[in-house]
């Protein structure tokens, strides 16, 4: 198959799941014998930028016409089997969908977490589950300024949202929701059903596997409010108080939160902040560790971490929301803890480190749930059917026999 992978890369000063993802996808294709270029944007490209153009970037996010061009142009050269889309934030906007109209060429869509419906993606509004946005115009997120914090950053994602609503639902033959969770709350907001298809993330197998008890408690990943970051602090502390669990907690990641975490685990014994690790170092962390930590506030559309874990052979401490739900059996493969509530977080760190048998049990069963629903064979399988399904729905579509509502190209930009 001939796959053009669209995607707009997230600044590399931060970690990315999604970019880790998308070039996860892109070796697994190739590496099965399938023709895979890509069509990206950067946004650290936008540093560099004169003036003008970073002034022009906001007026460019709800439609980039210079890229509709350059993308029709290169899909009618090239004549891929299928576009794959990903992030289209901030530089490459869903023009990329009108290309593949002009072009006539199937376009399917990774939705990584909630854009489609609310402005930031996160469904979350001041460390708490927002929905207002959800089925209704975004105003609400340009008021509150739920982007950034700022009304100003938000009224482009908000613009967007709503004069591309249209395209997206009838302009994506297939669209790959990361957990049922994710299809759930789509569903529910009113995305076409019959396009939505759940399609969970794969991780590479490892050879860095957990072959002891573990040397420590692990967080891995971006450190802001809804990753839960200030939750597991305050829960530590619960648990310090008391006198431990006789590990150390490891925090390994960067972001707005770095100086607060930063002050937080200095001239502690039990706590070790790690800055950003790369890959390497990752696997390495996550094959020494008693159990990893997954305590977000917002409602993950997937978390790769806790996947991560399970092909280490390692159990998981997740809050009881969102895909953590599908990805951890509670008490089978790891503990879920009361979203929001950091007395049930720490209760859950301490019952994962209090005994060494039942934890490596349940780091056996992690691996055996990670070789069964998320290992490289079963996401090439799964990637490949949605593509197929797009062609089908397309080469229908040609022959006059697609009957979906909503099938207009819509937006004729």
């Amino acid at each position: 198959m001939h796959v053009l992978v669209v995607h707009n890369r997230y600044a590399s000063a931060q970690p990315s799941g999604e970019n880790k993802v998308v070039d996860q996808e892109v070796a697994l294709l190739r590496e099965a014998g399938h023709r895979v270029e890509v069509f990206e944007r950067r946004s650290d490209d936008i540093a560099a930028m004169s003036l003008p153009r970073k002034a022009a970037v906001p007026l460019l996010v709800p439609w980039n016409p210079a890229v509709r061009r350059e993308l029709a142009a290169r899909l009618r050269a090239g004549r891929p089997d299928v576009v794959h889309v990903h992030n289209v934030f901030p530089l490459l906007s869903p023009a990329v969908l009108a290309a593949c109209a002009d072009a006539d060429v199937p376009a399917v869509a990774t939705l990584h977490n909630y854009t489609q419906v609310c402005p930031p993606g996160t469904l979350q509004r001041d460390g708490r589950p927002c929905a207002e946005c959800v089925g209704s115009a975004p105003l609400p997120a340009v008021r509150h300024g739920c982007y950034r914090g700022s009304r100003a950053a938000t009224v482009p994602l908000a613009v967007g949202l709503s004069v591309n609503r249209r395209r997206w639902w009838s302009g994506v033959e297939r669209f790959f929701c990361i957990s049922a969770a994710q299809r759930d709350v789509l569903v529910r907001a009113g995305m076409p059903a019959g396009r939505l298809a759940v399609k969970h993330n794969f991780v590479p197998d490892t050879d860095a596997r957990r072959t002891g008890p573990g040397e420590h408690l692990l967080y891995l990943g971006r450190l802001a409010e809804a990753k839960g970051v200030r939750l597991l602090m305050t829960a530590w502390d619960e648990i310090a108080a008391a006198g431990g669990v006789g590990v150390p907690l490891v925090i390994a990641g960067t972001g707005p939160l770095e100086p607060e975490v930063t002050a937080w685990a200095a001239g502690r014994d039990d706590v070790r902040y790690a800055g950003l690790y790369d890959t390497e170092r990752c696997r390495r962390a996550i094959a020494r560790s008693v159990a990893v930590v997954a305590p977000s506030t917002w409602l993950e559309a997937f978390g790769l971490v806790v996947v991560e874990a399970m092909a280490a052979g390692v159990p998981v401490v997740a809050a009881g929301h969102g895909a953590f739900t599908e990805l951890v059996e509670d008490g089978t493969t790891g503990l879920l803890h009361r979203p929001g509530e950091a007395a049930s977080l720490a209760s859950c760190l301490r019952r994962i480190t209090a005994g060494q048998g039942r934890n490596e049990e349940m780091g056996r069963a992690a691996r055996r749930r990670y070789e069964r629903g998320f290992s490289p064979a079963v996401g090439l399988e799964r990637l490949v059917e949605g593509y197929r399904t797009a062609i089908a729905g397309r080469s229908a579509l040609a022959r006059g026999g697609d009957t979906r509502a909503g099938r207009g190209d819509g937006d004729s930009r």
